[in-house]
């Protein structure tokens, strides 16, 4: 599953929750042969990366707010440490490095001009990008085209005795790399979290290590805008 976390406080909401699920799930009868059909074993949930490096966009369903950031991700330490992209000048807009240590239960969020820093604590467990071994398939196919093409499959936490899922996610065949993932509430969609530029290890373990500022942190999480007084 995605790293919930996150992206719950950083992009959830409704809007074209219903018609992106139902594209997400609702198109299996292109199932490649070989991909659990009739007298094939079912497909198990492959092995995601435990340490990898990456950018994602987040997508909000709410507010229609993309959130795009640089990802090191450390599965075995259960830490994961996101850095918020600039694109573009967006008057007011605060910009923020986020530290997630989950076996200490604290996240780190600094503001990346100033290095002004809140400490939270975490209540939430460790919840890792990969596909749980309960999981249920969903789908086979191809992302692209011919002669450009890999192919994915689609997993989800759906169960027989309910209808609905509230998590989706599509990892590549190959290497098991995060595509996309998807959460729902109350039947719609929250937020689609999309994965790219994936890069196996970690190149600078210090990236979550929070900086020396962080030692007379506040308690409380900074809003990401602006507030003038005039």
């Amino acid at each position: 599953m995605s790293f919930a976390h996150y992206h719950q406080g950083m992009a959830r909401g409704g809007g074209v929750g219903q018609l992106l699920l139902c594209g997400l799930l609702c198109s299996s009868s292109l199932l490649p042969a070989g991909a659990g059909g009739r007298g094939q074993p079912p497909p198990t949930p492959c092995q995601a990366p435990l340490q990898w490096e990456g950018r994602t966009v987040a997508y909000d369903h709410s507010s229609g707010r993309n959130t795009r950031a640089a990802v090191s991700y450390d599965g075995p330490n259960q830490r994961l440490r996101v850095l918020e992209e600039r694109k573009g000048l967006i008057p007011c807009k605060k910009f923020f490095e986020y530290i997630f240590l989950y076996k200490d239960a604290v996240m780190f969020q600094i503001e990346q001009v100033t290095k002004l820093c809140s400490k939270i604590a975490l209540t939430e467990p460790w919840d890792p990008y990969d596909i749980p071994d309960n999981s249920t398939y969903e789908d086979q196919y191809y992302i692209g085209g011919p002669g450009d093409e890999i192919m994915v499959q689609e997993w989800s936490d759906r169960k027989p005795a309910r209808k609905f899922e509230s998590w989706v996610g599509v990892y590549t065949v190959k290497d098991c790399y995060p595509v996309q993932e998807t959460y729902t509430k109350n039947y719609s969609v929250t937020t689609s979290t999309r994965f790219f530029d994936i890069q196996l290890g970690i190149t600078d373990p210090s990236v979550f290590t929070p900086p020396s500022t962080c030692q007379q942190a506040q308690p409380r999480k900074m809003k990401d805008e602006y507030f003038w007084s005039w």
